[in-house]
């Protein structure tokens, strides 16, 4: 039976568990609530760069026969969670409409007041890529890809392997990888099974610390969290830089009039050539330079903007808003 479901109100959270900033989800289950599997996801690129309508089918047909088997099977009973009822609800909707990305929101905002938020609770639904796993859009647990020197390929995965479970959960599509990924550590290890050429393997991914971290700048949610440095102006010809005795790759604009106010009120003048942060080495222009503070930074975290003036280094210290 196909149901769609148009707002978030009244929807067992316990069940209905996803990845809110998604345009779309789609889930199998039975009818006491059992999920067999999950479809739909993405990336920065795009609403549907990771879908595809075979691999819609391939899901369907594994959730069918997922339930040929285990149909008769109900969830765990649990006490039913609605996010109408967060006390939070308050603080984060204005009009009364709850919109899907705002559950994240207001489930922060919980947090937050219990003090109980971290900085890592960011980086939600990581990215397969980012255990070095790429899937076959159209055969959503066959491995497309393994990227060199990567959990994936340490743990003894290769291309053409078909994922059977990952952290306990069965994966059969990149929304199941996906939300089995959600649910690893921070760091440590997580337990992982594909079968190759019908013969059934298994091993452990050993993830390290900032592996769960990807770029957040197209999730709703996250609006309020991502930075904006207000610098801007137009990049150095490599005949400019040269002159600086800088790299013609390396960032180098010059900063424009006029200087925005917050720009001001960290010390940044006009004509400055901005370098960077932190003294990193940054082979970039000035979008994408701006595009890395967002992607990589939260609102409030401390960083240095570097600067020349006047043919001398300057270092800016600053709190990101």
């Amino acid at each position: 039976m196909r149901v769609r479901l148009l707002q978030i109100t009244g929807v067992d959270l316990n069940i209905f568990d996803f990845d809110h900033d998604l345009t779309w989800a789609g889930f199998f289950m039975n009818a006491d609530g059992l999920v067999y599997g999950r479809f739909g996801g993405r990336d920065a690129k795009g609403a549907d760069t990771k879908n595809s309508l075979l691999g819609l089918r391939f899901a369907m047909e594994k959730a069918l026969e997922s339930h040929r088997l285990h149909s008769r099977e109900k969830p765990a009973p649990a006490a039913p969670t609605f996010v109408e009822n967060y006390p939070s609800v308050r603080k984060v909707v204005r009009n009364g409409c709850i919109h899907c990305h705002q559950v994240k929101e207001i489930r922060r905002q919980e947090d937050k007041d219990a003090g109980t938020w971290k900085r890592e609770s960011v980086w939600v639904y990581p990215l397969p890529e980012n255990v070095g796993i790429s899937l076959d859009p159209d055969r959503g647990n066959l491995v497309r890809a393994v990227l060199a020197d990567s959990p994936a390929e340490r743990a003894g995965l290769a291309a053409g392997d078909s994922i059977q479970t990952l952290n306990g959960r069965t994966v059969y599509s990149f929304a199941d990888l996906q939300y089995a990924l959600h649910y690893a550590p921070i760091e440590g290890d997580v337990a992982i099974s594909w079968t190759r050429g019908g013969q059934a393997r298994s091993a452990h991914l050993q993830l390290a610390p900032g592996w769960r971290k990807t770029n957040l700048t197209w999730r709703p949610s996250m609006l309020d969290l991502l930075p904006s440095l207000t610098v801007f102006g137009y990049d150095m010809t490599a005949k400019e830089k040269e002159a600086l005795g800088l790299g013609e790759k390396q960032l180098a604009f010059r900063q424009v009039a006029p200087v925005h106010s917050e720009a001001q009120a960290i010390g940044v003048r006009e004509g400055d050539i901005i370098l960077g942060v932190d003294n990193l080495k940054m082979e970039m222009n000035v979008a994408k330079f701006l595009g890395y503070v967002r992607q990589n930074y939260l609102v409030g975290d401390r960083v240095t903007l570097n600067v020349l003036r006047d043919g001398k280094k300057v270092d800016l210290p600053t709190k990101l808003r």
